[in-house]
């Protein structure tokens, strides 16, 4: 069935120029073919009359877990991998009635979660995933005990990560992953919160290893996205051609720097510090892994500060895992401590379509991009708690309306 949809009397946010425009929006098939001043619709489209209230791009939340349903990670594998695609696709259906038309998923998600909602089986984001993410033996995707010896990286563990190490290793994994569809490589180059062995300030994979994985992704069109909390990690990945780094909260000056010579994005995820620090043992987090969040969480805010002043180009992600995902709007109140308003929504719309390698086609209300909007009571660039608290009217995904209030 055609999604063909015709918005009357919106005002339309240009998050580029950061002003509202009053305008119909027409959509085709699920695109939108034009915004202007009195469109007609197509045969069978439903019209909407907006009466005069805002319209923005649909959301894109660059860093989610769709399959981390606790926050005890190390389980995970030992789960049904049907138990695990049910509890997926409730997580998703929860993202896209939070106004998250899309997401990228950082680890975990496969392809057959990306079909499933591509087809229509499963309600959620339009989905960007990167299979399993690399890790060395103990590092970040080693969710395995000092006493276990085994790990299973079998397509249908639900595990976040795989292990590999050495630069054939790496290369086949790599290889492997974009095999089965990847629209991203996500590596572990640093120590992490929820992994039970490695320290927050190690660094992980050698250079040798970490150009490898580059080579290998930008020979599929591709890019390599990196977990590194500190100044040498990042620095060292970013070195290493890597386009993208997740949570990046003890960056430095010299790390801003590379960010700005290599064009590199930051994808800062603050959210997950306050409610693991919050809730995160009631959702499975271990003790030893609750006591190494107060070593990012203050530090978060201060790095996204200095990303800012340094012209950075930062996207929003939550990371947030089990019941806490509840929280994933809550970013967007977070953000907005540090930076403008606009600059927090462009964050989640065209920076982000820009990092996912969709300029044009997401994060826009334009013709030639995917009929993904929101409609808002009220102005979010005036008063970001709308969007920070999901008060959100109408969601359409491609044209359709799958949230009404």
């Amino acid at each position: 069935m055609a999604n063909n949809l015709l918005i009357r009397n919106a005002n339309v946010l240009d998050v580029v120029e950061g002003s509202y425009t009053q305008a119909d929006i027409r959509i085709d098939d699920g695109m939108i073919t034009e915004v202007g001043s009195s469109l007609g619709a197509a045969e069978s489209a439903r019209e909407i009359d907006a009466g005069g209230k805002f319209v923005l791009p649909g959301l894109i939340d660059a860093h989610v877990h769709v399959t981390a349903a606790t926050a005890d990670l190390g389980s995970l594998s030992s789960w049904s991998p049907s138990y695990v695609a049910f509890q997926a696709g409730r997580l998703m259906g929860d993202m896209l009635d939070r106004g998250f038309t899309t997401v990228r998923d950082a680890s975990g998600a496969d392809f057959g979660l990306h079909d499933a909602q591509a087809e229509g089986l499963v309600r959620g984001p339009r989905l960007f995933f990167c299979g399993k993410a690399l890790s060395q033996t103990g590092g970040h995707g080693d969710s395995r005990a000092r006493g276990t010896a085994l790990f299973d990286s079998h397509q249908c563990c639900a595990g976040l990560g795989r292990i590999a190490d050495g630069v054939d290793a790496v290369r086949a994994a790599t290889r492997d992953e974009l095999r089965k569809g990847a629209h991203h490589i996500k590596v572990m180059a640093s120590g992490g919160v929820a992994s039970p062995t490695d320290r927050i300030d190690s660094t992980q994979y050698s250079l040798d290893e970490l150009h490898a994985i580059v080579e290998e992704a930008e020979a599929a069109n591709r890019y390599v996205t990196a977990h590194a909390y500190t100044a040498k990690a990042i620095n060292r990945s970013l070195e290493a051609g890597i386009r993208g780094i997740e949570h990046g909260n003890l960056l430095d000056d010299e790390t801003v720097s590379l960010f700005r010579k290599h064009d590199a994005f930051l994808v800062p995820t603050l959210v997950t510090y306050w409610s693991l620090q919050e809730e995160g043992r009631e959702f499975g987090l271990g003790q030893s892994n609750w006591e190494k969040v107060a070593t990012v969480l203050d530090a978060g805010r201060r790095g996204l500060e200095l990303a800012v002043r340094g012209g950075v180009n930062i996207v929003y992600g939550s990371d947030l895992l089990g019941g806490m995902q509840r929280h994933q709007a809550r970013e967007f109140q977070i953000r907005a401590e540090v930076q403008p308003t606009i600059d927090v929504i462009r964050s989640a719309t065209v920076t982000a379509a820009k990092l996912l390698q969709r300029e044009g086609e997401l994060g826009v209300v334009a013709p030639g991009a995917h009929g993904d909007l929101l409609i808002l009571d009220a102005d979010p660039v005036d008063d970001i708690s709308i969007l920070a608290e999901s008060r959100i009217g109408t969601v359409v995904q491609a044209g359709r309306v799958v949230l009404e209030k």
